[in-house]
């Protein structure tokens, strides 16, 4: 359905979010010995990749309508990957036109795919036949340079199906992939927001006060900084005009994809505070609908980069400085925790940790990534902050959510290096150096101790946090320097 103000409007159930354990990578002899195999990767028979690519040809070929969609990923042209759509539903190619580089008219007589993706959403594959695990299917084969969809209509296994993809062979060109969003300030300076969803990362990067690279997924290169693609993927849930305007504004306007969001049958008017769909509404939007982005999606090295996280467990300080060693933990650790949703009886929030905070994305091991993006912070003198966008006073049930405007003016400070004639306090538990005020900001906000009613229960928390970041940490102990290994919590 069309929204009152011209969006397009899309439910995906039963899929309204992306299905990780159902996407397999073909371990092809070439590219075998690259892949970080295990749960992020399946490996799925070449052959079977073969049988699966034959009943999607016949599945489309069998559909009354196709809908092509020629498009790039990477605004730089020296490391741009050409992408071929094709797809039984239009809006599906209407969001991706949205969420990737559009070529010119004059680009695309000589257009050359890279990568094709076959969708095919309402297929669903057999797991004796093709080798899955259910009907759902999102399968990569890097030498055949193909992407197979299907059994979901959630559209945003298109987009990250990209990204997997550029995530494999930017490494390569030497250029460090990242699931960051970037933006620049009027002096020029970049700052790269590196979070898992719900963290901020989209929110936070659109400042009417700085001008957007991109919301999602970028490559550092010699040359820069430069977004993977042409559009924005935000959450929309409880999206209003006071507190996101620049993303709410999208959602007023023709060429907008909403996923999962709910109309009122009468206006057509989205109620964004709805989630009897899903939680992950979603709202796509070209970038030029953002009116301060970089027209060209490129800029130059980042003087900060951001980790953001929403502590659920409350214990993390509100913002602190890292060094290069715990850069690269907190980069592998990946840290952010969920609340514990709607399930009866769980109350306790749940600790996550994906590594380079888009583990699920990546295909080579994540040492590679960290290592690239350590000779990089290093090489261009970038400072490193973790930001907890999370919970103080307290764990989710408890305490309250940091406020997004002491989170903006942290960040601003941060950003503008006013933090770096601010005297600090080292946390005891995690070792991090915690500005000791901020202009904005109340004082107290900045030690999560004091904000508890009981400082007892904030040190155990604190502990149980440190512990989990210890044993998450182990994978990594055989391919990082005794200084990244010790540069954790001490607790």
């Amino acid at each position: 359905m069309l929204a009152d103000m011209g969006p397009f409007v899309a439910v995906t159930s039963p899929h309204t979010g992306r299905s990780p354990n159902d996407k397999f990578v073909a371990n092809d002899p070439d590219v075998a010995k690259d892949v970080w195999w295990g749960k992020v990767n399946q490996q799925i028979p070449p052959e079977k990749f073969d049988a699966l690519l034959a009943d999607v040809q016949k599945h489309l070929n069998a559909s009354s309508d196709l809908f092509v969609q020629d498009l790039w990923a990477g605004a730089d042209p020296a490391h741009r990957l050409s992408a071929r759509f094709v797809s039984p539903n239009a809006w599906h190619m209407a969001f991706v036109r949205n969420m990737f580089l559009r070529p010119t008219s004059s680009d695309l007589p000589g257009f050359v795919a890279n990568f094709t993706v076959l969708h095919a959403p309402e297929m669903q594959a057999d797991p004796a036949k093709h080798g899955t695990r259910t009907g759902t299917f999102i399968v990569l084969s890097f030498a055949k340079r193909m992407i197979l969809i299907g059994g979901t209509r959630y559209a945003g296994e298109l987009k990250k199906s990209i990204f997997t993809v550029m995530n494999y062979l930017m490494p390569k060109e030497n250029v460090l992939s990242m699931h960051c969003s970037a933006n620049v300030g009027e002096q020029g300076d970049t700052a790269l927001f590196f979070g898992l969803s719900g963290t901020g990362k989209t929110t936070l990067s659109a400042d009417p006060h700085r001008f957007l690279v991109g919301d999602d997924e970028h490559g550092w290169s010699d040359e820069g900084v430069f977004n993977f693609e042409g559009g924005c993927y935000a959450k929309a849930i409880n999206l209003s005009a006071d507190g996101e305007p620049e993303i709410y504004r999208t959602t007023q306007m023709f060429g907008t994809v909403l996923e999962n969001t709910v109309l009122n049958p009468a206006t057509r008017q989205v109620d964004f505070a709805d989630q009897s769909i899903t939680e992950n509404t979603r709202v796509s939007y070209p970038m030029h609908y953002i009116k301060r982005h970089v027209a060209g999606g490129r800029a130059g090295h980042p003087k900060n980069v951001v980790f953001l996280t929403a502590d659920a467990f409350g214990v993390l300080p509100p913002i602190a400085a890292l060094t290069r060693e715990q850069a690269m933990y907190y980069f592998l650790s990946g840290y952010t925790a969920k609340v514990a949703g709607t399930e009866r009886g769980v109350k306790e929030p749940q600790a996550t940790f994906s590594a380079c905070f888009g583990a699920v994305f990546l295909v080579w091991h994540p040492s590679r990534y960290a290592q690239m993006l350590g000779k990089l912070l290093e090489r261009h003198d970038a400072r490193v902050w973790l930001v907890n966008t999370g919970w103080t006073g307290g764990a989710y049930g408890v305490g309250t959510r940091m406020k997004l405007g002491h989170t903006r003016a942290m960040i601003r400070a941060a950003l503008s290096g006013e933090l770096s004639h601010v005297p600090t306090v080292m946390d005891p538990v995690f070792g991090l150096a915690v500005p000791s005020s901020i202009r904005d900001v109340p004082s107290a906000l900045l030690s999560p101790r004091t904000t508890w009613a009981d400082p007892a229960a904030y040190d155990a928390q604190a502990r149980t946090l440190a512990q989990m970041f210890a044993k998450n940490f182990e994978q990594f102990a055989d391919v990082v320097d005794a200084p990244v290994r010790n540069a954790g919590p001490r607790g």
